[in-house]
């Protein structure tokens, strides 16, 4: 039996694992034409606290959020979590772990996770000429599958 070949399967199987909230760290995953990319929520994050780390195929994301309040603060009600905060992604073999990119504006940290060339659909065309075989492959763009 021939197996459908999908290049994003191990990355959105990966997301759905990690669907679960973690404290500090709420975060979307959606794919866009030919990038994934992941949004997480980090309000009141000193931007320079931000690191990203990859190693392998494993994505690491930590920050800090400081407490703004003082050490005679009485509090009322405390439901922003403060400290350091990490967050793992393993990474499908189809994503081009030398283009990720990251941005952060407004309190979202937006990494995007382009998919390897060679992981794009590639439609095959076969020439017969004389008796012997040509096979060549181009890339097919989304959209294009006609």
């Amino acid at each position: 039996m021939a197996r459908t070949f999908d290049p994003f399967r191990d990355m959105e199987r990966l997301f759905e694992q990690r669907s679960t909230s973690q404290p500090g760290m709420n975060m979307d995953v959606y794919r866009s034409a030919e990038h994934f990319v992941a949004e997480i929520d980090l309000p009141g994050v000193d931007p320079s606290s931000i690191d990203i780390d990859i190693d392998d195929r494993t994505l690491t994301i930590r920050a800090e959020r400081k407490s703004r309040a003082s050490d005679d603060t009485q509090w009322l009600t405390r439901e922003r979590a403060t400290g350091t905060f990490a967050r793992q992604l393993m990474l499908g073999r189809g994503i081009d772990a030398g283009r990720i990119e990251a941005d952060y504006t407004d309190g979202v940290l937006t990494v995007t996770l382009p998919v390897a060339e060679e992981s794009k659909p590639r439609k095959i065309s076969v020439a017969h000429s004389g008796g012997q075989r040509e096979i060549s492959s181009e890339v097919v763009e989304e959209g294009d599958e006609g």
